[in-house]
């Protein structure tokens, strides 16, 4: 799921200083293993000293919590609870020099306030406006949540009674595009969905882009209401077909599908593109190894960081009480500490402020759900059609550990009307792609390869009643 090189929860923490003309927008260009990604950090005044967030466009994050420190002609950027490490020397207003450090590897990177714009990288596949289909920006209630969900509805006509889809996006908050790393993955698919003749509502998380609501105290659970609100809002549209209206869910989008689904039977169907069909903590686990392979750290390395996320997990998979979990994680992680001398705690942050950044991090609500989530559980009880799909070098979620999950909690509910596919070359984001890595996402031209488009597309029309 979308977690790169930042982690997505970090808490703010800001430093008093004296005011220095170090702010403003600083950005550079950070190398790693040949893909070029976009760093940026914002300095502005708070009331207690600099107030600092980092982005990352070209991954489709923004405003990551740092703290900064500023003395003499030395900059400190640092974003504890993903690792990250950015030290410069101060050239005037215009230029910082440095280097920026995650988990022990160092890159160069130089930061400038004017950042000569490079070439953006040509996504060939987005439709240009005007399209020959109705497109309707909407609104509709989530009563439950007392919320409002902003989006899209695509129709290929004007005058008709069209089946339906719902696009669910990723971890994360996403807009209705599920937009990251330069590319709109759902503007793709409704748009190839809509020509071929099924209307499309995709819309912006809760808490993000035109909806309202919280997203960071939301978790997976929550996320599926909104969901069953934009199914009781199309049923509200005299243009659908209302018995045949599916679920399109990508990577978390792919565990909230059957959750919606298992519940109600006005989903008539659901594609699960990167779903997962195993519990969440070893999800992570495979992920992260996949991942930190590809990004060459050592196995040494590796084994380190599985064997201190693997306690961690297991303390909160094994117990709901919040009060006991926090106890256990303070004491394991203070053992940690000790034990490992290679773990540096950030400059102006006391053991006991890191441990507790890190209790918070992992306990809140989302994290401490999705690690303890089981999915194959809710499949069990999903019995309309499904398409369930993956890349062969999907490194988020690898697609035989979840596929064959996903088939075996399907089939033991009952369910013979599935579909299993392993796409070969293709990544997370059904890419066409030579190791997997979510590095090459961004320089990736393509955005959706245009045989998972057909297959889908050709998959839901044989589903219409």
């Amino acid at each position: 799921m979308h977690k790169l090189i930042i982690a997505l929860l970090i808490l703010l923490s800001t430093q008093s200083l004296k005011a220095q003309e170090i702010t403003g927008k600083w950005s550079g260009k950070l190398t790693i293993q040949g893909t070029r990604l976009t760093v940026g950090f914002n300095v502005s005044e708070g009331k207690n000293g600099y107030r600092t967030t980092m982005d990352s466009p070209d991954q489709g994050v923004k405003d990551i919590p740092a703290t900064t420190t500023f003395k003499e002609s030395l900059i400190v950027f640092e974003v504890p609870m993903a690792g990250i490490l950015y030290e410069g020397v101060y050239k005037g207003d215009s230029l910082i020099v440095g280097t920026f450090t995650q988990n022990n590897q160092d890159f160069p990177l130089n930061l400038t306030k004017q950042l000569t714009e490079e070439k953006v990288a040509p996504r060939p596949q987005e439709p240009k406006k005007p399209y020959p289909y109705i497109s309707e920006n909407v609104t509709f209630e989530n009563r439950q949540a007392k919320i409002t969900l902003a989006g899209t509805l695509t129709l290929p006509h004007d005058k008709g009674n069209f089946p339906a889809v719902v696009l669910i996006s990723g971890s994360g908050p996403q807009n209705r595009d599920e937009e990251l790393m330069g590319h709109k993955p759902f503007l793709v698919l409704s748009d190839y969905l809509t020509r071929n003749g099924i209307a499309v509502l995709r819309f912006d998380d809760r808490g993000f882009g035109e909806s309202t609501g919280d997203f960071s105290s939301a978790t997976t659970a929550d996320f599926s209401t909104d969901v069953a609100s934009a199914i009781a809002y199309l049923k509200s549209r005299k243009e659908i077909d209302t018995t045949n209206i599916g679920l399109i869910g990508h990577s978390e989008g792919g565990l909230i599908a059957p959750m919606v689904a298992a519940e109600t039977a006005d989903v008539g169907f659901v594609v699960l593109m990167a779903g997962s069909g195993i519990r969440g903590d070893k999800l992570l686990l495979l992920q992260e190894e996949l991942i930190e392979k590809a990004l060459g750290t050592s196995e040494k390395e590796i084994r380190n960081i599985l064997r201190t996320n693997s306690s961690i997990f297991d303390i909160i998979v094994n117990s709901d009480n919040d009060v006991t979990v926090k106890s256990q994680l303070n004491d394991m992680l203070d053992e940690s500490l000790k034990e490992d001398s290679a773990v540096k705690i950030p400059d102006g942050m006391t053991k006991e402020e890191f441990i507790s950044a890190q209790i918070n991090l992992f306990t809140s609500p989302w994290v401490a759900y999705f690690l303890r989530y089981d999915p194959s559980k809710t499949l069990e009880n999903v019995k309309c059609p499904v398409l369930a799909i993956n890349g062969e070098k999907d490194l988020q979620v690898p697609p035989k550990e979840n596929l064959s999950a996903i088939k075996d909690a399907l089939k033991k509910g009952g369910n013979d009307r599935v579909t299993i596919k392993e796409y070969e070359n293709l990544n997370h984001l059904f890419q066409e792609s030579d190791t997997g890595s979510p590095l090459e996402y961004s320089v990736i031209e393509q955005t959706i390869a245009p045989i998972v488009l057909q297959d889908v597309t050709d998959w839901i029309i044989g589903q219409i009643k």
